[in-house]
């Protein structure tokens, strides 16, 4: 079976699982992980932040800033596809008490003029803007990288209102890679940034939330509160700190395995994708006439793993698992079934 259902697939390998078995623990909510400790430091000065915060999941990460940056009855600007809004199971008011303003981007991007036309800092009935929230790289679009300077005009006009600017940046090291530029200029206009683990670096588990020395300082109480505080989980840091070592560079390796992919499915003629959009590790394309879920089906007993991404859409995603060879053998699968 080829399991292109997602990047969150991938399993430790032997390297991996040896630095988990002699990583050097203890316990983390008393700070005494000296394995969490240089995880988080090293994220941190990655991202050319002060502190570090590891914690189990992105959707954790992500939710901690959100509480971390506001207070109940705020409101937060999100790009309408985006995973806050749409697939973090309703956290946001949930556990934070404020809700979410959705833009109605392009492929996935706001610009600046939309964001200021959702700002409320005027009428005390109203809602006040506290936050805003961008993605990278954005997965309903495709994996697309947001060009830098958009980003920087929606910066510019969050300083203006004095908001601030967090990052759902799950994918942030296959942004990097892809555009060659230092992930810390990627998430230099930004007061925080969640970056994962677990998904093209391959860890089993973990994502690191960055800012500066206060703003951690008050995520890491919620983050007891949330239930994120761990005890001897060096062993987890322990595969995040070999990822960085050992699979960073590497992610060229899935772009240039989506390209190829998406190539293939590009010359079906029951296919609609360009395989020009494809930047990263994200290939998804439509089946028009098609229901995705029984092409879903079908190909799962043709032997490839993906997943639905609308009624007429399926998304594919390459990851360290799945080499070269079975992108070759996976397109005549594909095609049998869509061809």
């Amino acid at each position: 079976m080829i399991d292109l259902r997602s990047d969150t697939v991938t399993k430790p390998d032997h390297g991996m699982r040896v630095a988990m078995s002699q990583a050097e623990v203890g316990d983390d909510v008393f700070g005494e992980d000296p394995t969490v400790r240089q995880l988080e430091e090293r994220i941190a000065d990655l991202l050319g932040k002060e502190a570090g915060l590891f914690v189990p999941t992105g959707v954790m990460g992500n939710q901690l800033a959100l509480r971390t940056h506001t207070a109940p009855g705020d409101e937060v600007i999100v790009e309408r596809t985006s995973h806050i809004f749409n697939s973090e199971s309703g956290a946001a008011p949930a556990l934070s008490g404020i809700q979410l303003n959705p833009v109605d981007g392009v492929d996935g991007l706001m610009r600046a003029d939309q964001v200021r036309e959702r700002i409320r800092d005027g009428y005390y009935w109203e809602t006040p803007t506290r936050l805003v929230c961008l993605e990278n790289t954005l997965n309903k679009a495709g994996g697309r990288v947001p060009p830098q300077d958009l980003v920087l005009d929606i910066k510019a006009v969050a300083d203006e209102h004095g908001l601030a600017m967090h990052l759902d940046g799950a994918r942030l090291w296959n942004a990097a890679v892809a555009s060659n530029v230092e992930p810390r200029l990627l998430a230099e206009p930004f007061a925080s940034v969640n970056v994962c683990l677990s998904k093209g670096l391959g860890a089993p588990v973990g994502s690191v939330l960055v800012g500066d020395r206060d703003f951690i300082t008050r995520a890491h109480r919620f983050r007891k509160m949330y239930g994120g505080g761990m005890r001897q989980v060096g062993i987890l840091a322990a595969a995040g700190l070999y990822a960085l070592d050992h699979n960073f560079e590497r992610l060229a390796d899935d772009h240039r395995n989506a390209r190829t992919l998406a190539e293939g499915l590009a010359g079906l003629s029951t296919v609609r994708l360009d395989p020009r959009a494809v930047e990263t590790n994200i290939v998804i394309f439509d089946v028009p006439g098609h229901q995705a879920l029984d092409i879903v089906s079908r190909l799962r007993e043709a032997g490839v793993l993906v997943v639905p991404f609308g009624p007429f859409t399926i998304r594919a995603t390459t990851h360290k698992d799945v080499d070269s060879d079975e992108i070759e053998r996976a397109l005549p699968l594909m095609a049998s079934v869509l061809g």
